[in-house]
């Protein structure tokens, strides 16, 4: 069986407290009738004596590179099952780590909960949370390429917070980012992805908000409906149909050039697309508004 651990952290000594756990540490949980103090991340408050029964516990001085590598293992399969609450919560026990991987899952999973958030306040605290665990992610480690994918996302939502010259001019430091997320990781979809969305959120821009941008900077951010398709297609052929807003990017972008046999079947394909995040419920429902306009019946 595999051996999976519980971290238990002494905040106040420099050691690691770990109840070594044979078999599924959530199946030992739910045994001892304390899953829930484990999901809110309460790990220090499990019944210890009917845990003693199934497990033995181990008092020892661990290496942090080990501690943290469980933290990111347990967060990862929180994120897969799409638990967004429960990740939230888990992570942000470890807020001050000094680990860059801990951090950007931090600011991701800060993203992802605001998108779940109704109260606009709370959203924009969530969202610039995650701008600031970004951030911190990047300063520890300028290789993480995901730590500079999240940045960039980070710092382009909370321009939503800001005014129309304080977008633009994040806008260059998202582009540059997304760049360095490419160039650290080619095989990263979702980075491409991001990169082509930001240059159809330029070629799409009104004429009006051209000519602010104009008169605001010299040389203003441009790019062309052929330059975002170029990114959204790289970003299928690197991972065929990893994200729902990627198909309906395609679809909406051969809207705007004038393919109407492409923009159907990228279209129909996000329509169709397993509805599992708020991104595919957005999605989805574009998807369906712009098959709609095209005449096409869901």
């Amino acid at each position: 069986m595999l051996l999976r651990r519980i971290i238990c952290t002494v905040r106040k000594t420099p050691l690691r407290i770990k109840y070594r756990v044979y078999n599924n540490p959530l199946t030992w949980a739910m045994i001892c009738g304390v899953g829930r103090n484990f999901f809110n991340g309460n790990l220090g408050r499990f019944a210890i004596p009917s845990f003693l029964a199934f497990t033995t516990i181990v008092y020892a001085q661990q290496p942090d590179k080990k501690v943290d590598d469980e933290i990111v293992e347990m967060a990862d399969n929180l994120y897969d099952h799409h638990e967004v609450d429960k990740l939230y919560e888990f992570l942000s026990q470890y807020k001050d780590s000094k680990n860059d991987e801990i951090q950007w899952r931090l600011a991701r999973a800060a993203s992802d909960k605001s998108k779940k958030e109704t109260d606009e306040t709370k959203k924009k605290e969530l969202t610039y949370e995650g701008l600031h665990h970004a951030e911190i992610a990047v300063k520890l480690n300028e290789n993480n390429f995901a730590a500079h994918k999240w940045y960039a996302a980070q710092l382009a939502y909370v321009g939503f917070y800001g005014n129309f010259k304080i977008q633009i001019q994040n806008s260059y430091i998202v582009r540059d980012h997304f760049g360095k997320a490419i160039a650290l990781n080619p095989q990263d979809a979702t980075s491409i992805h991001s990169l082509g969305y930001w240059c159809f959120v330029f070629a799409d821009m009104p004429w009006y908000q051209r000519k602010i941008a104009s008169m605001l900077f010299a040389t203003p951010p441009t790019s062309t409906y052929e330059e975002a398709l170029k990114y959204f297609l790289d970003a299928e052929n690197v991972d065929p149909n990893f994200y729902s807003m990627n198909l309906t990017m395609l679809g909406k972008t051969y809207m705007r050039i004038g393919n109407k046999k492409m923009a159907l079947l990228y279209l129909s394909k996000a329509h169709e697309y397993p509805v599992k995040t708020e991104d595919d419920k957005d999605a989805h429902k574009e998807a369906g508004e712009l098959l709609a306009s095209l005449g096409v019946k869901s």
